[in-house]
C-alpha cells in the first residue's frame, strides 16, 4: 500500500505546527522536546514495538514503518510512517542508527458522512492500544479512560500535554483538520531536595 503523500504530509505539517502554536503560546521553545539534543528514547525499537503491539493487538495490525525523508530530521533523528487506512496514520520519530523510539504518534483525518463514527471509534481503538504499549500496568478500560480524559483536556487545543511518571502524553486538536496523539519518555530526575539528603 502506497502512502498518500498530501495525506502524509498534513499529519507531519499539524505535529509541527502543533508545537510552535504551543510554544507561542506559553514562551516554551519551539522546537518539539523529542527533537532536542539529548532527549530520552523508549528502550525499545520500532521492529520490538511493531511486534509487540500486533501479537497484544491482533485485531489492529500495524503494518511496517517506512522511512520518510525530511529536511527537519537531524543527524540523530529518523522519521517514519506507516499508513493504518485511509484516515489513520501512525508516525514515529527515531534515533538514527538503533532506532528506538523518540516518540510515537497516531494521527486521524476525520472523514464526513456515515463512516465517520466508525472510522473515530476505530481511530480511538488504536490510541488506546498505543497508551497501554507504552503504560502496560493499565488495562484495557483503563487506558480507554485515559485517553478519554487526556483527549478531553486536549479538545479544541493546538496542543496538550501531560506528564506521568517517565511519559508524556500528546494531544493536538486540529478540528476537522485532524486529531493526533502521542506517546513520548521524558527524562527523570532527582529533586534538588533529594539530592541534597544524600
Amino acid at each position: 500500500m502506497k502512502f498518500s503523500a498530501p495525506s502524509l504530509f498534513l499529519c507531519l505539517a499539524m505535529l509541527s505546527s502543533s508545537v510552535s502554536l504551543h510554544a507561542a503560546e506559553t514562551t516554551a521553545p519551539a522546537t518539539a522536546p523529542y527533537l532536542l539534543a539529548g532527549a530520552p528514547s523508549f528502550d525499545l525499537s520500532i521492529s520490538q514495538f511493531r511486534e509487540a503491539f500486533n501479537k497484544d493487538n491482533p485485531t489492529l495490525p500495524l503494518e511496517e514503518f517506512r522511512a520518510i525523508d525530511s529536511a527537519r530530521d537531524t543527524p540523530t533523528l529518523t522519521r517514519a510512517a506507516s499508513k493504518i487506512n485511509e484516515n489513520l496514520y501512525a508516525s514515529t520519530a527515531l534515533e538514527r542508527g538503533t532506532l528506538k523510539i523518540k516518540s510515537m504518534q497516531l494521527t486521524w483525518l476525520p472523514v464526513q458522512g456515515p463512516e465517520q463514527k466508525a472510522a473515530k471509534a476505530k481511530a480511538l481503538d488504536y490510541m488506546s492500544a498505543v497508551l497501554r504499549a507504552f503504560t502496560p500496568a493499565l488495562t484495557k478500560a483503563q487506558s480507554q479512560q485515559k485517553l478519554q480524559k487526556l483527549l478531553a483536556a486536549g479538545k479544541n487545543k493546538r496542543y496538550y500535554a501531560e506528564t506521568e511518571g517517565a511519559v508524556r502524553y500528546v494531544v493536538a486538536d486540529n478540528g476537522e483538520k485532524g486529531l493526533t496523539f502521542a506517546v513520548e519518555p521524558i527524562k527523570l530526575a532527582l529533586s534538588d531536595s533529594l539530592g541534597g539528603a544524600n
